[in-house]
């Protein structure tokens, strides 16, 4: 299967579904659809962007190799939301290896005290630093403070109920 062709031919979540029921398991056939998201063209990343959140919904381990070069892209400067999103995303969901650990917390942080990143993309990394405070309870007062100061300000219903949940989930 020509993945970019297969992506280029209909954007549907039907289409979706079948590239990455083509995909599966394989590591092989998923190298080409990181490609297209590390390098592809920046019009091209949303709709690549959702086969790889279908694929990585049950077959998260097929990223991990590619963590490293996800969170370099996603912090680069004047990177699309599309980009940040899916990979603050998918970093909800793995095990972040220990040494990626300092660069996921600084750009998270950086990104929800950040009132003008998409709503998103706000709330994902306050669940990644959420995780994160598992392993390094000392960033849990950090989280609850920049929460506090963003509940203050004007927020989406959503974004204040993570906020809510993820300052009790602080607190126990």
């Amino acid at each position: 299967m020509d993945i970019l062709a297969e992506i280029l031919a209909e954007q549907s979540k039907k289409q979706a579904e079948k590239i990455a029921k083509w995909i599966g398991a394989d590591a092989e056939r998923f190298a080409p659809l990181m490609q297209l998201f590390l390098y592809g063209e920046l019009k091209l990343i949303p709709r690549v962007a959702v086969v790889l959140g279908t694929v990585t919904d049950t077959q998260r381990e097929l990223i991990m190799p590619y963590l490293p070069e996800m969170i370099s892209r996603a912090m680069q400067p004047g990177m699309p939301d599309g980009i940040k999103r899916t990979v603050i995303r998918e970093l909800q969901f793995v095990d972040i290896p220990e040494p990626l650990h300092g660069d996921v917390m600084n750009m998270c942080f950086d990104l929800l005290i950040n009132p003008n990143e998409a709503v998103a993309i706000r709330a994902f990394s306050m669940t990644v630093l959420s995780n994160l405070a598992k392993i390094y309870p000392e960033i849990k007062q950090e989280i609850i403070v920049i929460l506090e100061d963003a509940l203050a300000q004007d927020n989406t219903p959503g974004f204040i109920n993570r906020a809510l949940k993820t300052m009790r989930a602080l607190t126990k």
